[in-house]
């Protein structure tokens, strides 16, 4: 599938995600529900991993990765955002975590010597700016609410457990093993980690079984984590984590119709400038600057 197909993909199902993790809050912990949502998305992708006659077994060597990039990927960062979800709007939550497009640079370069790309700087700083432009009257908001810190504090936190979850993926990715295998069991693991919090936080097992619950439940297991971020690790392993996690400053957009259908958002001069701005920054992350002629070649 090309490269642009993937991308869109993963920006439509990830831009509607945070307003279904909405009705993940409330009866059940944060913990508990996030793994039912990656153990539900891992089934999904061994029982796809089966039908396609892939080996759902991986070797044991360099292991860990997956181990690592489950717990941090699929628990602990998802377990913050919803623990951020609870303080703050889904607007600035989303503001927040682009700033993973920075992150994911900067490791990228300690961990893998990966140069920093100066246009996916621009890039970054510029969607960034228009993210901020878009969701201006969150931000401001979100000062006064009593909760705010914390929930900042929570996000910031995810984006860099994210970011760290993605160096795993890079490593694991790297083994040439099946893309859908590898998030199927790293999925397990991000689940059986949200589970032993929950036990170890003392939270109640418990479901809630109204029809808000378990649909975004369903939504969030099946197209948010099987499908999106199957399309991410080839994203990840075609572009690099800097350039892939693009994705996060571009799907506020998305985010913003869902709120202009459902939440009555009004749309603002500083909005349509904020959506240009991501726009071109879009456009800066996923291009390359041409190649400079060879000036010395005398033939």
């Amino acid at each position: 599938m090309p490269v642009y197909a993937l991308y869109a993909i993963v920006v439509l199902i990830w831009g509607s995600t945070w307003f279904a993790i909405r009705f993940q809050l409330g009866d059940v912990a944060e913990e508990l529900s996030v793994a039912y949502r990656f153990a539900i998305a891992s089934v999904c992708l061994f029982a796809y991993a089966r039908l396609r006659g892939d080996a759902v077994r991986l070797p044991r060597a360099n292991y860990w990765a997956v181990i690592v990039m489950g717990a941090l990927m699929f628990s602990i960062s998802y377990v913050l955002v919803y623990f951020g979800s609870n303080y703050i709007t889904t607007g600035l939550v989303a503001v927040l975590f682009s700033l993973i497009v920075i992150c994911n640079g900067v490791l990228e370069r300690l961990f893998f010597s990966t140069p920093l790309d100066a246009r996916l700087i621009a890039a970054a700083l510029v969607g960034l700016t228009g993210t901020a432009f878009v969701f201006w009257p969150e931000v401001t908001g979100a000062e006064m609410a009593a909760g705010a810190p914390a929930g900042i504090l929570f996000t910031l936190a995810s984006v860099l457990v994210a970011a760290l979850g993605n160096m795993a993926a890079i490593r694991a990715t790297r083994e040439g093993w099946p893309v859908v295998v590898i998030n199927a069991h790293a999925m397990a693991w991000g689940a059986l980690l949200s589970l032993a919090i929950a036990l170890i936080l003392e939270r109640p097992i418990n479901f809630s079984p109204t029809a808000g619950y378990v649909t975004s439940l369903l939504f969030l297991a099946i197209f948010g984590s099987s499908i999106a971020f199957g399309c991410f690790l080839v994203l990840l392993k075609q572009l690099g984590s800097a350039r892939s996690s693009y994705v996060s400053v571009v799907f506020p957009i998305v985010a913003l119709s869902i709120s202009t259908l459902f939440e009555d958002y009004r749309w603002t001069a500083a909005a349509v400038a904020g959506v240009l701005l991501i726009l071109a920054g879009n456009w800066l992350a996923l291009t390359r600057a041409p190649a400079r002629p060879d000036t010395n070649n005398n033939d």
